[in-house]
């Protein structure tokens, strides 16, 4: 990949990011068009989605998350190009749904994930995850297959923030839906939901968003928001991408993105580059 001038080292606090979104466990990249909307709406320089469709999705439990990793890497290529012609080159702001925070972690590893080196930590300023299982344990179902093909990978490869403070880690998530087998409707389902996701943890009474406990969505050495009303799929009512909700995590997506900049900025300065990155130079394949 051609290297662009990244004339953001100079005024990191003023920057607008572009935005990379990776879509979570069967969706569509049709499904975040208004969340694409709202982000620019918000000040997004540009922002673009990862082509993994929900066929992707369905053949990663047999073919490992290898290939949906490097269809999301063409994706972070693409808008590096994009930002180097709407954001002065500045690393791209990562927005990982569900699962796709997991992919997020995945691209920054050094370590081949199924024999592809992604090495994209250089170009990624932050990873902001919306209601992504970053801790699964004990559980079966939807929790276990997503442990398998994917979170015990990245533990193992980039646990928690692992490339702080040049990365900026956010995690969201929400406590709208308490579950309880023996509450309405809803409840029931998301206690087995949330069994399915912590096992035996899953209490009566915990919170989280339909389907990701809070307690799972946490990440080692990352910032956590907790919303209040947040679904967790995309449409159907209130999820992490409607208006009311991005109001509430977007300004603090910047915060963490700017801050990771600055960062490598103050770098940069000290060293006397004219560019800004993590310590090796890693190369985007």
């Amino acid at each position: 990949m051609t290297r662009n001038s990244e004339g953001w080292l100079s005024h990191p606090a003023s920057i607008r990011p572009t935005v990379l979104i990776l879509g979570g466990f069967l969706t569509a990249p049709p499904m975040y068009r208004p969340l694409v909307r709202r982000l620019k709406d918000r000040g997004a320089a540009g922002v673009m989605v990862a082509s993994v469709w929900t066929p992707d999705w369905l053949l990663a439990g047999a073919r490992g998350i290898g290939p949906i990793c490097t269809r999301s890497a063409k994706a972070l290529r693409a808008a590096v190009r994009l930002s180097a012609e709407l954001s002065e080159g500045a690393p791209l702001l990562v927005i990982g749904h569900s699962a796709g925070g997991i992919t997020a972690r995945l691209l920054t590893s050094e370590e081949p994930v199924q024999g592809r080196r992604f090495g994209a930590a250089r170009w990624i300023g932050a990873i902001v995850t919306l209601g992504t299982p970053h801790r699964l344990a004990g559980g079966a179902g939807i929790g276990s297959r997503i442990r398998d093909v994917a979170a015990a990978r990245a533990d193992a490869l980039v646990p928690g923030a692992f490339f702080a403070p040049e990365i900026g880690y956010l995690t969201v998530t929400s406590r709208a839906i308490r579950g309880d087998p023996n509450g309405i409707g809803r409840e029931r389902v998301a206690h087995l939901l949330y069994r399915s996701v912590i096992g035996r943890a899953a209490m009566p009474g915990t919170e989280g968003d339909g389907l990701v406990p809070v307690v799972a969505a946490g990440l080692d050495g990352a910032r956590q928001i907790v919303l209040d009303d947040a679904a967790h799929g995309v449409g159907g009512g209130t999820w992490y991408g409607s208006a009311d909700a991005v109001d509430l995590w977007w300004p603090i997506a910047l915060e963490t993105w700017r801050a990771a900049l600055e960062r490598r900025a103050d770098a940069a300065q000290a060293a006397g580059r004219t560019t800004a990155a993590p310590t090796q130079d890693h190369r985007l394949v």
